[in-house]
């Protein structure tokens, strides 16, 4: 009989079939909500033309199975580490700012971020208000009566028709010019704008099931905010083990991984050193969103004090603990942040916890929606 070859996924990825971020769309309250994912790279079938792959294309005396040509299914460039799934390796672009305006169009109408408020610092939008904000002599659509009476004092004093120790408003007239109107402009909308920092666990207990829905639930959200807020809202993204750092995008944010251990309030610290030190909060509508399998090595005193800093400025603060396959019961973090006064008493602060056995996509927008619902 024919023979059978098995071609394992670690031999693929070997071979330099890397994984690519893919949209599935799934129905969800009777709408279809595309769900980010990774896909391996397919082996190519059927005929192909091998002068796409530079020179020696055309028809020659080459045998069946020999080498016509290479060129790499990644052309982006090689990352390090195990960057073929989510959270692993780091580097490489996967076109995710593409897929996520995408993805962030098809979510506009279900979110919007909470608590918004009007900042010193505003950029204008292509929105326009149409209001009676403009001042016309002569003719107008609506009589500014203030106005037009203090024009036409002016006007019979400079007469001679009104006498200041006497004044008698029967004697006075009103010329063209005294006529003040107010007319209906248009005014551009200015918007106050937001800084939305991402912070995600990526230690080393932080693999399989809880680095993906993290990694899936911050791609939603991040994608969310590209496409309904673009420009008026800057990222910045921090990944920590034992010791916290930002990375400059989303694509180093959601591939990289450390075998290191777990200390989650310098997260948190560098987040508040990083707003005080620039006074961001003066000027930006300011959010947070963490991610984490719930481990810590730490006993959650620094973090709930680190956390409490953040809500005297925030608009809002989520958590998203996904329970980790080993130890599938509560968390450390938490435990701590249960029996804290952050869940019980304070509105801007949002704690969702999803067990290992219920992660789905459905549940993944859930917890998005938990997060940044009003």
């Amino acid at each position: 009989g024919e023979a059978v070859y098995t071609y394992s996924l670690k031999q693929r990825i070997e071979d330099g079939f890397h994984k690519k971020i893919k949209v599935n769309r799934i129905p969800v309250g009777g709408k279809i909500v595309t769900i980010p994912s990774t896909v391996e790279e397919k082996l190519m079938h059927g005929s192909f033309n091998p002068g796409q792959l530079g020179d020696g294309g055309g028809q020659g005396e080459e045998e069946e199975g020999d080498i016509l040509g290479e060129q790499p299914i990644d052309s982006e460039g090689g990352d390090e580490g195990e960057e073929n799934e989510p959270g692993g390796g780091s580097g490489g672009e996967h076109g995710i700012d593409t897929e996520a305006y995408e993805l962030g169009k098809e979510l506009t109408e279900q979110f919007e971020l909470p608590n918004l408020q009007d900042k010193g610092k505003k950029i204008p939008t292509n929105e326009y208000t149409y209001d009676l904000t403009d001042i016309h002599r002569g003719s107008g659509q609506v009589l500014d009566k203030k106005r037009t009476l203090k024009s036409m004092v002016k006007t019979n004093l400079a007469l001679g028709r009104l006498d200041p120790k006497n004044p008698n408003t029967s004697n006075m007239i009103a010329g063209p010019r005294d006529m003040v109107y107010r007319v209906v402009s248009r005014e551009r909308k200015f918007v106050s704008q937001a800084i939305v920092f991402f912070i995600r666990d990526y230690s080393g207990s932080m693999s399989g099931k809880p680095a993906m829905t993290v990694v899936q639930q911050h791609i939603i959200i991040y994608s969310w905010l590209v496409s309904q807020y673009e420009k008026l809202v800057k990222s910045r993204f921090i990944l920590h083990d034992t010791d916290p750092k930002e990375v400059p995008n989303f694509n180093i944010y959601y591939k990289s991984k450390v075998a290191g251990g777990t200390q989650i309030a310098p997260a948190f610290k560098l987040v508040n050193d990083i707003v005080y030190e620039n006074n961001l909060a003066r000027d930006y509508n300011i959010y947070i969103f963490y991610g984490s399998d719930g481990d810590d090595w730490d006993d959650g005193s620094e973090v709930i004090e680190q956390i409490g800093i953040a809500m005297s400025y925030a608009n809002r603060v989520g958590v998203s603990i996904v329970r980790n396959v080993w130890t599938n019961g509560v968390s450390k973090m938490e435990k701590y942040l249960t029996d804290s006064n952050l869940v019980k008493q304070n509105d801007l602060f949002r704690l969702v916890v999803i067990p290992n056995d219920k992660i789905s996509d459905e549940s993944n927008i859930e917890a998005v929606k938990h997060q940044i619902s009003l």
